[in-house]
């Protein structure tokens, strides 16, 4: 074996092994010791050397290391270790395919030039697909992948095609650029038109990052509708805290309204020196205030009620509570997007206060005010920090709604405390925002 035979396949080989095994990890989303990287660019150009058979077995068995140490290394579970793998290497694959198309539309114009410096040549212009390569895999990687492809149980709906895109690609690339190169005595390389093969080639990476743009947004449209099914579901749910909320509020008026009668019903009792009787009426005066009393007045009632009735269920759970929350009412804020914000706010800390290992220092802290035509909500909780944060179903929904208002949401993580911010705005005088919002 020569120089530059040992220089491409090994060397070069390895190179190729190193990018398209850094790039898998890219689309898996996991960070690898740089180590286990050059290991396996060393075990693979050994195991793929050492077969003695076509590219396209050598293509399938670099899919299949690849996909192994997927599993075993980056700890993913699930069929995307391979949809990734193909994808990188079927990259790979269109990538050279072009080059070697180009470079045998190129070799009649210096055929006739001396046939070792004209090898040279080519194989240092076929190097050339490297950094072309490492281009498509970037864009692909960048905007291409989706993170929660490995949760989604369609995976094959992009893998299929794509496989089937490889094994065609690679069946040309085997056909026309193989290891014996025919010319004929006008200079051609014999084998096919190789303007055509080189559209083919083009089109068949550009079908790709088709299929895997297409795949992505299908993706997001579904998850999309997954959000938006739940906030239907969390809306309903929630409908119940605003029909009580307003049946108290009810209540509250007419006992308001009735006070005087019974504070006139009590003076006649004592005035008359029937004290057990006036105690009694006292007691189902207490009685009746107790059902109308809130932990926390806000000004709604449908926030009053879904606060007592989420910090009811931590009141023996050792967690400090406290409320200073004001809101507008009525305002056009619909009473369900504030049941939305606060019962997941608070789903939220009551679970990271539950989470906590020390029984000590656990809070929630409920605030807000307004000023002019904006709403601050902030809910403060004690949590333990562990890994990255991450937005669950109950933010975006937060989000979703504080959007609708074209508010914002802030999320700040320090010293073991969990601070969520949500600004609403709400032009008390815009007659056209309030149809927008209803």
């Amino acid at each position: 074996m020569d120089y530059f035979d040992f220089f491409n396949r090994y060397i070069m080989g390895s190179i190729q092994i190193l990018i398209g095994f850094y790039f898998y990890t890219k689309f898996l989303r996991k960070k690898i010791n740089p180590i286990y990287c050059l290991l396996f660019a060393i075990m693979g150009i050994t195991i793929i050397e050492s077969v003695k058979a076509g590219n396209i077995i050598k293509f399938i068995l670099y899919i299949f290391l690849l996909s192994i140490i997927g599993v075993l290394v980056c700890k993913v579970r699930n069929i995307s270790v391979i949809l990734y793998a193909v994808i990188i290497v079927e990259i790979m694959q269109f990538t050279f395919g072009i080059f070697n198309a180009v470079l045998c539309i190129l070799y009649p114009s210096i055929g006739a030039f001396n046939q070792e410096i004209v090898g040279i040549l080519f194989m240092a212009l076929g190097y050339l697909s490297l950094p072309v390569t490492v281009i498509f895999c970037l864009i692909a990687s960048k905007f291409f992948s989706y993170d929660e492809i490995s949760k989604n149980q369609y995976t094959l709906m992009i893998l299929t095609p794509t496989l089937m895109i490889f094994l065609i690609g690679e069946y040309i690339n085997s056909s026309i650029y193989g290891n014996t190169i025919v010319t004929g005595s006008n200079g051609m390389i014999i084998g096919g038109n190789h303007y055509q093969i080189l559209i083919i080639q083009i089109l068949g990476i550009a079908s790709l990052f088709c299929i895997m743009f297409s795949y992505k947004k299908l993706l997001e449209n579904f998850q999309l509708n997954t959000k938006l099914s739940l906030l239907k579901q969390e809306e309903h749910s929630l409908s119940q805290y605003v029909a009580e909320a307003k049946n108290r509020y009810e209540k509250t008026k007419s006992f308001r309204h009735d006070i005087k009668n019974h504070i006139a019903v009590l003076k006649k009792l004592l005035q008359e020196e029937k004290t057990e009787q006036a105690i009694n009426y006292i007691r189902d005066m207490d009685e009746i205030t107790e059902e109308l009393s809130f932990p926390c007045n806000t000004n709604n009632p449908v926030a009053d009620i879904l606060i007592e009735n989420k910090l009811g269920m931590v009141k023996n759970m050792g967690i400090d509570i406290s409320c200073s929350l004001s809101l507008p009412y009525p305002c056009l804020v619909r009473d369900i997007d504030f049941a939305i914000i606060l019962s997941n706010a608070l789903d939220n800390a009551i679970y990271a206060c539950k989470s906590m290992d020390n029984h000590v220092g656990k809070y929630i802290r409920v605030s807000g005010k307004i000023q002019g035509d904006f709403i601050l909500l902030e809910i403060e909780n004690s949590c333990q920090k562990k890994g990255l944060f991450r937005k669950g179903t109950g933010l975006l929904n937060i989000q979703t709604v504080a959007e609708k208002y074209h508010g914002a949401v802030n999320v700040k993580v320090q010293n073991n405390s969990f601070l969520l911010s949500v600004l609403l705005i709400i032009p008390q005088r815009s007659e056209s925002i309030s149809q927008q919002i209803g």
